[in-house]
């Protein structure tokens, strides 16, 4: 069973957020250039089984994360290995998710401290353990809303390249060179705009598909009960299948196609 750790207080042994990105990458043989790519949890899953081998199945371990609904999975397998080792501590998963420094990084810390406590030195290959997968760092999940500014490299031309430009935009390019420069920034600092919107849309869109495939398993295990007359199952339903003003449940063909959809996926 795990040693647990309480304690968080700021002491002498906190490493700053270069030398914690630089121990996951070492421990782990990753390449992650911010603490927020912790967001994923996958790390975090590859770590208890360096600990505590076999305590995590690390196939079920999407380590190619990248949308919100993954990231929770991930941490739903640490979870399970936690409770399986008697590790007291309660993740914040909703906080981790986001992406947002603060959260990662105050779970990181206590995550040191308490690998600290229970590593017992023993020689570990991470690539062979996950079986050469790589681990790609999520991509920032809050959209970035800047003040428009100009273009700095090839670089971000480079990123944006899949966004057609506005056509009516580059019509009519002022005469002015000082107006032409400010509607070249806006143009970009737009299409990176529509860029994350995009993005966020996407994973808006599997995150819905993956809640509803679980709410249609249970409904299917309702029906299967439903002849028992359970006051449970009954309740259950009833929540399923209240409606509001305005809403519409989809039909039986929209369902079947989510449901194929989740299966191709998972």
């Amino acid at each position: 069973m795990a040693v647990n750790v309480y304690s968080t207080s700021v002491t002498s042994e906190n490493l700053s957020r270069h030398d914690m990105l630089a121990w996951v990458n070492d421990s782990l043989h990753l390449n992650y250039t911010k603490i927020e790519q912790l967001c994923s949890g996958a790390a975090y899953c590859q770590f208890m089984d360096m600990l505590f081998p076999g305590c995590v199945h690390l196939r079920k371990v999407k380590f190619q994360a990248k949308l919100e609904h993954e990231f929770i999975h991930n941490f739903k397998v640490l979870q399970a290995a936690f409770k399986k080792m008697g590790v007291d501590k309660i993740i914040p998963v909703e906080k981790l998710v986001k992406g947002k420094f603060q959260d990662n990084f105050e779970f990181i810390q206590w995550f040191k401290k308490f690998f600290d406590a229970n590593y017992d030195g023993k020689e570990y290959n991470p690539l062979l353990a996950r079986q050469g997968q790589d681990v790609a760092p999520p991509p920032n999940p809050v959209p970035q809303r800047t003040s428009p500014t100009g273009p700095k490299n090839m670089q971000t031309s480079g990123r944006l390249s899949n966004v057609a430009p506005p056509c009516i935009l580059r019509k009519n390019p002022p005469s002015a060179r000082n107006g032409g420069h400010e509607t070249d920034a806006q143009i970009l600092e737009l299409n990176q705009q529509l860029l994350d919107l995009k993005l966020t849309v996407d994973g808006l869109e599997k995150e819905r598909d993956f809640y509803f495939s679980k709410l249609r398993d249970i409904e299917l295990i309702c029906q299967e009960h439903e002849s028992e007359n359970s006051p449970v199952i009954s309740g259950i339903i009833g929540i399923l299948y209240a409606t509001e003003e305005g809403f519409a449940p989809p039909e039986d063909d929209e369902i079947e196609e989510h449901q194929q959809e989740d299966q191709d996926e998972y």
